[in-house]
């Protein structure tokens, strides 16, 4: 199957459980969340049925259900910005601001609490998003971040962004590595691949306390060790 009609298969979808939620917009925010969990699990079928590709989770023991945590995840691929709302409890991410410009899509991303990051540039906005990461953290549904700042190819390996260590030492809490090795599958440039597998890690959680640097490095190691070890040495 080429990109463009697994694209098209797949947005269509997306589009369609957008539509069908429009009430819940001006609803209980649990609703919007629900369907949020339903585009997860449309992302892994549409995987699984079109691309025949295994998906593996490991560590799932490692997700507290007693203490607040963020997320921190590699990202590859448009699959995990979807497919963590049916591992997480209602997470909420902090995405570039171009993707809450989107109409429909975009009320749901505000909706469920995503917050906007306005990349490249100096505004009032960025410069206030701890803040607002602060006051977003105050539930029980976990926050999401890409440390990379964007989508990276398979075997790409960028330093992480700063911000995760802003936002380990500002919240006081503990972060939750997440990798996913979905840009075999499903990558940003290039054609889908099937027959393979997406495993997604979840890691031991990374306690506060650490100093920034000391947690942005310690981070960026532990999370590069284990998506090497999950890489598939042909996309190296």
């Amino acid at each position: 199957m080429s990109k463009k009609t697994f694209s098209i298969i797949f947005y269509s979808g997306v589009a369609f459980v957008c539509i069908i939620f429009l009430p819940s917009l001006i609803m209980p925010k649990s609703i919007s969340v629900f369907g949020g969990k339903l585009l997860g699990h449309w992302s892994k079928f549409c995987v699984k049925f079109f691309l025949s590709t295994n998906i593996k989770i490991i560590g799932k023991e490692n997700i507290s259900n007693s203490e607040n945590f963020f997320i921190a995840c590699t990202h590859q691929s448009a699959f995990e910005t979807f497919y963590l709302q049916a591992i997480f409890k209602g997470p909420k991410f902090i995405l570039k601001k171009e993707l809450i410009n989107i109409p429909i899509f975009g009320w749901y991303l505000k909706k469920i609490g995503s917050i906007a990051v306005e990349r490249n540039k100096i505004s009032r906005e960025k410069l206030n998003f701890l803040d607002q990461i602060k006051i977003s953290s105050q539930d029980n549904r976990p926050i999401v971040i890409f440390p990379q700042g964007t989508r990276t190819e398979p075997h790409e390996r960028p330093n992480f962004k700063k911000g995760v260590a802003r936002i380990y030492t500002e919240l006081n809490m503990s972060c939750l590595p997440v990798t996913i090795n979905s840009g075999e599958v499903w990558p940003k440039n290039g054609e889908l691949s099937k027959h393979k597998n997406i495993t997604i890690s979840i890691l031991e959680p990374i306690k506060p306390g650490l100093e920034g640097k000391e947690f942005l490095n310690s981070l960026q190691n532990a999370m590069y060790e284990i998506l090497d070890k999950t890489s598939n040495p042909s996309s190296a």
